[in-house]
């Protein structure tokens, strides 16, 4: 059963996202497995994620290297909001 997580991280800029995105990347964690889609939204100048993952199990284990990338560069981290994918559409 797949998971959707949202992310409205506090101070996460659109500069933020893109150095996150390639420390991930020179980590070796830029395609995480178990992660399936990714959206990175933008409004009024912040960065909003949603993911969809295969697990919990999966997230966690990103999380081990995403965490300290986002603290490292400032973000405020809040608690995702976690909620199982009842359907998805495609066109």
């Amino acid at each position: 059963m797949a998971l959707g997580i949202y992310f409205a991280h506090e101070g996460f800029t659109p500069e933020k996202y893109d150095e996150a995105i390639s420390r991930l990347d020179a980590a070796g964690a830029g395609s995480p497995k178990g992660r399936s889609s990714h959206f990175a939204l933008e409004s009024d100048g912040a960065i909003q994620i949603f993911d969809v993952w295969e697990s919990q199990e999966d997230f966690d284990a990103f999380g081990q290297t995403l965490v300290p990338i986002l603290t490292e560069l400032g973000v405020q981290l809040g608690a995702p909001m976690v909620a199982t994918v009842y359907n998805t559409l495609t066109s």
